[in-house]
This record gives structure tokens, sequence and C-alpha cells, in this order.
């Protein structure tokens, strides 16, 4: 069965396997019922979904559905590889769990830095680690004994998952860190349940420029606009004039907290409100459902007209519709590294409470038209990620730069050479790290609605 959304209620419509959608309309009560879906039932209704909704239906391989044992090999059969690297098939629980902000794990991100050490790139605030003190820019030293810098530096994340062992809460890790004061301690960590915070730090700068707020922001999920108002009313209340917006690590999530987000940044200006944010174009089938976010105001908007973006290949998706949306209205700055390059999102198809459909639907542009950024978006300055000192810490390079620009109009004399980007580790599903999603108050949602 596939769901598809109403903005007064959940609307469930039922795809036969022998009848597929020869209607999308009916009552609740003249529901039918489908129980005991197969892998096959699931395999064929994705089927369906790809031939109708999926952007480059037109440039998929031919395939025999019946050749594939569920949706999971059909998807890997069927996505056109040129460009699409992001269509995915989740379990239905991992996934409505995640964007939920439900987590099990140590709840951190580890990278390497350029002496080769490893160290803590994020935490979240309510993880095992942050309540015994860890943060940001601590050496990894050891992960059970294992020299966790070398696996990293080999991008073996086999060998990673091995030493961190399973996402089970129960799981007990024994760490060696190094802090900053160069003593190490040793810390046992247990993998426990818990909800992430999409927010991972707000503060304001008192700079020459004038009072500047300070956001890093790491996904966009469900909590996100109760975190992101919070942040918003400080801001308003000390009333900033610009703005420094973290999203190295967001790699993405659902459209409409970027929508969000959109309006709290731009919302109080003439130009913001009510103009278009972002528009989603589907298929040549599906032309109806073309649809426009308009940006909105809100109780805690602000009337910026400039912002700067902190960016690195992990900024995905929302984050970069987020940049390109603001850009027809305001200074966009960016400071970083390329973004990760996904100008596409998904419309979401749950199945039978057992699997969760995202294939590619639609692309997306800014109110002039601009997108299709396959390469990603390049930053102004490059600057690499300094993960040896914490957000908030005026040392941070990708920091120091942002109000160095903010100060003096120009970017430091110094001239960034190209640097690697050496890999990092987050205890996400792979899923995650390329979200662009329409959840229920989105696209088709509306267009259903005013039919």
């Amino acid at each position: 069965m596939i769901i598809i959304f109403s903005m007064k209620k959940l609307l469930l419509f039922t795809i036969l396997i022998s009848a597929l959608i020869t209607s999308c309309k009916k009552e609740e009560d003249e529901q039918p019922v489908v129980t005991g879906v197969t892998d096959a039932m699931a395999r064929d209704t994705l089927y369906y979904v790809m031939r109708q909704w999926y952007y480059w239906h037109d440039m998929m391989p031919v395939i025999k559905k019946e050749d594939y044992k569920d949706p999971y090999e059909l998807l890997e059969a069927m996505r056109y590889k040129t460009l699409d690297k992001w269509s995915f098939v989740a379990d239905y629980d991992e996934f409505t769990a995640e964007m939920q902000g439900e987590f099990v794990g140590h709840g951190i991100r580890i990278g390497v830095d350029d002496d080769l050490k490893a160290r803590i790139a994020m935490i979240y605030s309510k993880s095992p680690l942050y309540a015994q003190g860890v943060r940001r820019g601590w050496i990894v030293k050891s992960v059970n004994g294992i020299n966790i810098a070398q696996t990293l530096i080999d991008g073996d994340a086999t060998a990673y998952n091995n030493a961190m062992g399973p996402g089970t809460a129960g799981i007990t890790n024994k760490f060696v860190f190094v802090k900053p004061d160069l003593t190490e301690v040793e810390i046992s960590s247990t993998k426990s349940s818990f909800i992430t915070n999409s927010v991972i730090h707000f503060d304001t700068l008192k700079l020459s420029s004038g009072i500047t707020g300070h956001l890093v922001f790491e996904s966009f999920i469900e909590p996100s606009p109760k975190e992101l108002a919070i942040a918003f009313d400080f801001f308003e209340a000390s009333d900033i004039k610009e703005l420094i917006l973290d999203l190295r690590y967001n790699s993405g999530g659902y459209l409409s907290v970027a929508n969000t987000l959109a309006g709290e940044i731009l919302g109080k200006t003439q130009a913001g409100t009510g103009s278009v944010f972002t528009t989603l174009k589907y298929n040549n089938k599906n032309q109806d459902q073309n649809y426009s976010f308009k940006i909105e105001n809100s109780q805690n908007s602000l009337s910026l007209t400039r912002v700067v973006v902190i960016s690195s290949r992990r900024t995905a998706s929302a984050s970069e519709a987020v940049m390109n949306g603001l850009k027809p209205y305001m200074n966009v700055i960016s400071i970083g590294d390329t973004t990760s390059g996904k100008p596409v999102g998904m419309n979401g198809w749950p199945v039978a409470e057992k699997y969760f459909y995202w294939p590619i639907t639609f692309k997306v542009v800014n109110k002039n038209n601009e997108g299709d950024y396959f390469e990603g978006i390049p930053p102004d300055k490059l600057v690499p990620d300094d993960i040896t000192h914490d957000f908030e810490d005026r040392n941070e390079l990708c920091l120091k730069e942002a109000i160095n620009y903010l100060e003096k109009g120009s970017f430091s004399s110094k001239r960034a050479s190209a640097f690697y980007s050496y890999p990092q580790y987050s205890e996400k599903p792979e899923w995650m790290k390329n979200g662009f999603l329409l959840d229920n108050e989105s696209s088709i949602v509306k267009k259903l609605e005013k039919e």
C-alpha cells in the first residue's frame, strides 16, 4: 500500500497489485485493508512508484521486476546511476524514529585533523559522552585499544563499525581521550537511546560590525522547528544585525523545516514575506504537482540582508536549498568547502509500516529558476573544517574567517590553499547523509487538498 498525505488528515490509499492506481480518492470507510504484505508485493508497489514518480523515469534501465526478490534489490536495479546517488528504501520503524530525533549510540562524529589525529568533530548534548564532559576537539586516542585514527585515514568503514560495535543500546566502549589541556582520560561509555538536538549551538558575538547571531544547525528533522524557535527568540531579543549559519554537518531533512529557517532569517523583510523560497519541479508525468514554497513570517523572524554560511562536503540537500533559496533576496556568503551537490529531492511512500520508499521525484530551483548544482555550491572562501577547536571558539578557522569578513568586508589576505577533506564517521544511517524529504505538510499534500 502507498500512503499519500493530506493537510487535513492522513488518507490511506491502497494500491492493489492487479489494478495499481486506477482510483486516487476514496473515503476512509471505503479503504480496503491489506495484511501480510510480502516482499514481492512491496517490490511491485515500488515498481509502480518508480515508473510514475521517479524524476528520471525515462532514463531507467529496462528490467523485469520479477528478477528481484525485494524492493531493496529492485531500487538498485532501476536507479539512474549516472546522477542518482540518493534514492533509498528504508525500514519503516528505523526511518520514523530517526526523523523524530530518536538515536541510539554514543552521539558523536569523529574526524581526522591535519596532524592525522582522530578528534571529536561533533557531539549531541544529550549523548552519554557529552554528560561525561567530552566536547568537539577532544583527541580520540583509542577505542577499545584500537587506533581509530588509522582506521579513519584508511577509510575503512567495516573496521570502524567493528571497533565501535552495533548501534544497540547497552553496548559499552572504552575510549581514551586527550583533552585540550593535553591530559589523558579514559572513559567507558555505554550506547543509549536519546533524542538528538539539531541545533548544536547558538550564541551571539559582539563584533565591530554589530551584534551577530551564530547558529550551528545539524539536521532538518521533526524537533527542529521548536529548537530553531528558541534560538531565533534569543536572536530577536538580542537585536542581531548579522548571522553566521553553520551548516557544515547538515546533510538535509524535511523541506518544510528548511522553509521555516528561511522565514526566520528573512521573514520580516519586504522582499521576503510571501515570496518564493524554492520551487519543486516534477517529471513530465506529474507537472501538475509542481509547487512553490513561500517564505513565511513568524513571531521570531528577523529582517537580515546578509548571512554568512559555513559549509563543507557534508552540507547537502535541504541545507543547499536554504543557500540557493535565500540568494535572490540577500547576500549569501559561504565559507568552508564546496557543498555535496544535491539539487533534487524525494517524496516518501510508507508501505504497510514495513518499508519507506524515498525515490528522487523532483528538482529544486529558487525564485530565479537557479539550481542544477550537482557539482556542489563552491565557497566564496576556501577554509578547512577545523576540528581542533569547538564551534564557539573564535580561533576555529571557519568562524574566524566569518568574523573577519563581517568586520572588514573582505576575506583575510592569507590565501587558503587546497586541502584534503579527511573522512568523518557518524553513527547515523547512510540514508541520513542525503536527506531532502517532503513531509506530510508539503507539495503533493497541498496539491491534493486543493483538488
